[in-house]
């Protein structure tokens, strides 16, 4: 599959232990139903990897997670998943995840995106990366809606990820040399 000058895209999916997920939506449930929040963490992460699957430009889509209940049912809806290695927070883990897809196929373009899209409608997706594919950069990231967050994160084969995830990515990012990715994706925001 090509999209402009970008042959493949492979996209890595990091997903928290579902008890960790979300916690601001915690206050949400009338009673702090512990099972309903893990399971509207799943939902997001559902929604969000099957746009990202439905994507014309995105041939594998790869889920970092090591929380037992997720993983079966990421697994059961067909999704790829490695456990969280090096268990040492989303930046080491995007880290391990590049290397992993990089080592199955040098000539992809690997990706980092954010497991928490729920209404991430996969032409936006595509048309990020058609951005990307003609923007010329190494590695390009999506702002997030308020443009301090990165909800999506590009490197061109051979390119280190480079991930910098975390408070102030969207600076973190642009100050290692990525280049935002502009355009009007209100899903991918």
């Amino acid at each position: 599959m090509k999209i402009g000058r970008v042959t493949a895209v492979d996209l890595l999916v990091p997903v928290k232990p579902l008890h960790l997920a979300k916690t601001r939506l915690r206050g949400a449930w009338p009673a702090r139903d512990e099972r309903a929040h893990r399971e509207l963490a799943l939902a997001l992460v559902r929604d969000t990897v099957a746009a990202a699957t439905a994507a014309a430009g995105v041939r594998r889509v790869l889920a970092i997670c090591s929380d037992p209940h997720a993983v079966r049912v990421l697994r059961r809806d067909g999704t790829d998943v490695m456990p969280d290695e090096p268990d040492a927070g989303l930046n080491p883990a995007l880290r391990h995840g590049a290397q992993v897809l990089g080592a199955r196929d040098p000539r992809a373009t690997v990706g980092a995106l954010q497991s928490d899209l729920p209404a991430l409608r996969s032409g936006e997706l595509d048309a990020a990366l058609a951005a990307f594919a003609g923007c010329g950069a190494a590695r390009a990231f999506c702002p997030d809606r308020v443009g301090t967050g990165t909800t999506l994160l590009l490197a061109r084969p051979g390119v280190d990820l480079d991930p910098r995830f975390g408070y102030g990515s969207a600076a973190a990012h642009r100050g290692s040399g990525a280049r935002p990715l502009e355009g009007a994706w209100p899903t991918l925001r």
